[in-house]
């Protein structure tokens, strides 16, 4: 790689993420760059920090065009938006380098063994030294942006080999990995046959962030499993995560890992939301008429609404036997309560999660075909989309949101769902097993593998007095108020300021110890 000379290094922040930050429709026969319109995602919250840093680039891929079929595009592009101008530096994929790399590894590999369902992990058609060679031209494009000690800031697991290849290319960066998704205890991760590669790119970084405490402890724990001489610094665990006794609780969080002379940051702290943009929305003479459009749409005395995309781990048809269930045992609910399920299809190519929606869909059919009649289906199905005004109105004109995934990294959707009610009356039923629970104390908890549970948390929610709701919905929506969007920009700042500080450190083990395991 040609690396730029001292005076071209411009950037002071590098952030490497897979998706572009905007999305490309065509209007008019053209093709424009959108600003997504919600708020909160990992885009949107990565974006936020365009406005704190004088310089700063996103690095993100770009299928190429076929040999003959287009012209190729511009590697970097200026973008202007609500976020304020920022570069964006595409590297050029071919098709099935993106296939292997996103499609394949990523998803049939890596995705059930990170969420726990190791029995669904499959190396048949993987190949990583594809992998391996997308994280290196992530890395490579990283690093030719980045100004002497630059924090570069690498997100989630399909990029979890670029922070070794930085490292070696450029020893003078700071690192800092952040895990959208959750992490696998020890017992789990340790599957995977490129485990040590994997953590090895992993300790080369300055800092590791997670959503929760769990996550970051069952990091730690891998790393003990696979290395000698570990020492761990601990802290007992702060807002915004509270003490509570459920799925993924822990007293106590790693700061800290020492292995080789090295420090590694473990840092923790959830993704908030935007409540004062989602209170805007629905608050807006075209909310208000949009949320009571929906009510009189749905016509049903009690709406429960589910948010999710097609994925095994979201616990969609679990809930939908849940949901059986309650309409088999109380008849008296017939024509009164409707569940609003939107569970958003995967794009195109996600062969792994085709299977699931047939199962979904099937099961809607089935459901609906039995109970119900010509003036009330008891379940309204969308697998497209929604517009974010359109979705938070959803949630405003909801009694119950019912947010069961298997395994979830955080869970946005349950931020979002407290923002909209704004501590009106509402249940939130949230799965003791996304990172959400462990800031939501006022949730209903629900165990998404038992059967009896997902029957009594929804009897509980139907039958909760309006007091006690809008008791918990206000308790709720101050914690989302005050742990927002805003608050995890600052904490992240704050570490990175720290690393700023410490002295550049020496290259770990990296991708000439990774080259080397790949030839014996």
């Amino acid at each position: 790689m040609n690396m730029p000379t001292q005076k071209e290094l411009k950037n002071e922040l590098v952030v490497v993420y897979h998706r572009q930050p905007y999305e490309e429709v065509v209007e008019d026969g053209k093709t424009v760059m959108r600003e997504p319109r919600s708020p909160n995602g990992i885009i949107p919250a990565i974006k936020g920090f365009f406005s704190h840093v004088d310089k700063a680039v996103w690095v993100a891929w770009k299928k190429k065009p076929a040999a003959g079929k287009a012209p190729d595009f511009e590697r970097r592009i200026t973008v202007s938006d609500s976020y304020g101008n920022y570069d964006v530096v595409r590297l050029p994929l071919e098709a099935a380098k993106i296939h292997q790399f996103y499609h394949v590894t990523s998803k049939e590999a890596l995705w059930p063994v990170i969420h726990s369902f190791p029995w669904l992990y499959s190396t048949e058609n993987t190949h990583w030294a594809d992998f391996r060679e997308v994280n290196r031209r992530f890395a490579e494009a990283a690093c030719a942006e980045a100004e002497q000690g630059a924090v570069v800031w690498v997100h989630d697991y399909n990029l979890w080999l670029v922070p070794g290849f930085v490292r070696k290319m450029r020893p003078d960066l700071k690192i800092a990995f952040f895990h959208h998704t959750q992490f696998p205890a020890p017992d789990v991760f340790n599957i995977l046959p490129w485990r040590d590669e994997i953590i090895d790119s992993l300790l080369a970084c300055d800092l590791v962030g997670f959503h929760v405490p769990r996550f970051a402890q069952n990091f730690c724990a891998v790393v003990e499993s696979l290395r000698e001489g570990v020492v761990r610094h601990e802290a007992p665990i702060s807002l915004p995560i509270i003490a509570r006794p459920c799925a993924l609780s822990e007293p106590r969080v790693t700061v800290q890992l020492d292995l080789e002379g090295r420090s590694i940051v473990i840092d923790t702290c959830p993704i908030g939301t935007a409540p004062a943009i989602i209170a805007k929305t629905v608050n807006s003479p075209e909310g208000k008429a949009r949320t009571e459009r929906i009510r009189r749409d749905m016509n049903a005395e009690t709406l429960i609404i589910s948010v999710s995309r097609v994925d095994y781990a979201k616990g969609g048809r679990q809930q939908l036997e849940a949901f059986e269930r309650l309409l088999a045992r109380r008849p008296d609910l017939h024509g009164r309560v409707k569940l609003l399920l939107v569970t958003v299809a995967a794009a195109e190519g996600m062969e792994v999660y085709r299977a699931e929606q047939q199962k979904i869909e099937q099961l809607v059919g089935r459901i609906n075909g039995h109970f119900g009649s010509l003036h009330w289906l008891p379940i309204h199905l969308s697998t497209t989309p929604l517009a974010f005004e359109e979705v938070v109105c959803a949630y405003a004109a909801a009694d119950i949101a019912w947010i069961a995934p298997l395994r979830d990294g955080l869970n946005l959707v349950a931020k979002e769902f407290v923002a909209a009610k704004q501590g009106e009356p509402g249940v939130l039923v949230l799965s003791e097993f996304s990172g959400a629970a462990m800031e939501l104390e006022d949730a209903v908890l629900v165990n998404p593998y038992s059967r009896s549970s997902l029957d009594t948390t929804l009897d509980e929610a139907l039958a909760m007095p309006e007091g006690e709701q809008r008791e918990r919905m206000g308790r709720m929506l101050r914690q989302v108020q005050r742990y927002d969007i805003g608050y995890w920009t600052r904490h992240v700042l704050a570490r990175f300021a720290r690393l700023s500080e410490a002295p550049a450190r020496p290259v770990a083990d990296g991708p000439e110890v990774l080259e080397e395991r790949e030839a014996a």
